[in-house]
């Protein structure tokens, strides 16, 4: 197939770029900056487009001749200070996208948003896809705009029965083409740090490429309007660290951050941000830190195929990838 590609120079996009053409298929991939695209092998069967994903003329001519869309794209900076700051590519691109779709004539999406906007479960129920979003990811600026883009596109696949729209629901993604990085900080904080603050929650680590894999599996795979928790290891951070540390050979002291210490910080990150300052630390964010998610991804086992590679195989991927990534990605 021809697939429309948005997000491409993401962590995800990248990894379902390579995936794509490894598989034979033709990419039109629609990006700020075509020199942010980084790849491995050949570009044989990809066309990269320079313009915005907010743009109708732009997206409309980078989807002539598709026959699919995989949307990657996200806002995904918690220092922005308004919701509204999040909505265009998190919710109103679904719009678009849709409005897209029945413009040329494309039948199938296969829409990336988050594990959080599903609740995140204890180690003896963990979460399906069923369960309803929870605080504090309920009060994320983030979390909150991309389920109104999900409920979106839940209500176009009821009124396009003949659609293929699935929805990607990925936990924590590690591995390589973090060029930014994204979820890298995490890794990059501690690595090879002799002394590592970490708090007490924890999240599902999932390999990026197990999630780039299901995520071209879901173009002829999986059920029509339906959500797949593409999630894998549920650890706490420091249990992460811990592998960290064993996976990359250094050793490290773990000491545990307690959550009244986090709400202190918190609060002062409230502060300057209703000074207008941009920053990451802030009640809201700071509560993600302190509880520990916990998912079920059987749905994706058996329908979309999804692999479970070990997490540590990822924390070994990102960082090869990083310290022997091109010149131009450490600009």
């Amino acid at each position: 197939m021809t697939i429309l590609l948005l997000g491409g120079s993401g962590l995800l996009g990248h990894n379902v770029l390579h995936r794509l053409l490894d598989q034979g298929h033709a990419v039109h991939a629609l990006v700020r900056n075509t020199a942010a695209i980084h790849l491995s092998s050949s570009s044989e069967g990809l066309t990269l487009f320079q313009g915005s994903l907010l743009r109708d003329e732009d997206l409309l001519r980078a989807a002539q001749g598709c026959d699919a869309v995989i949307n990657c794209a996200g806002t995904t900076d918690m220092s922005l200070l308004h919701p509204d700051d999040y909505k265009p590519v998190n919710s109103l691109l679904c719009h678009r996208l849709v409005q897209l779709m029945a413009q040329v004539g494309i039948t199938r999406l296969v829409h990336t948003s988050t594990a959080n906007t599903i609740g995140f479960g204890t180690p003896s129920h963990p979460a399906t896809e069923e369960s309803p979003i929870q605080p504090p990811f309920a009060d994320s600026f983030y979390a909150r705009s991309k389920q109104e883009g999900e409920m979106y596109l839940l209500q176009a696949a009821r009124q396009h029965p003949d659609w293929h729209i699935v929805i990607l629901n990925p936990g924590f993604m590690v591995g390589p083409f973090d060029t930014k990085p994204s979820s890298g900080t995490l890794l990059l904080t501690g690595y090879r740090k002799p002394l590592m603050f970490a708090p007490k929650g924890g999240k599902s680590f999932v390999h990026v490429a197990d999630v780039a894999a299901a995520a071209v599996n879901a173009l002829a795979m999986g059920q029509h309007g339906g959500r797949y928790l593409l999630t894998g290891e549920n650890l706490t951070l420091q249990q992460f660290y811990r592998l960290q540390a064993h996976t990359m050979h250094y050793r490290q002291l773990l000491i545990p951050v307690p959550n009244w210490l986090l709400g202190i910080v918190g609060r002062v990150g409230d502060l300057l941000r209703c000074c207008g300052l941009a920053t990451q630390v802030s009640t809201r964010n700071v509560r993600q830190l302190m509880v520990r998610e916990y998912y079920d991804n059987s749905r994706a086992v058996s329908q979309l195929a999804i692999s479970q590679t070990p997490i540590s195989q990822a924390v070994s991927d990102f960082f090869n990838w990083w310290n022997n990534r091109p010149a131009k990605s450490q600009q």
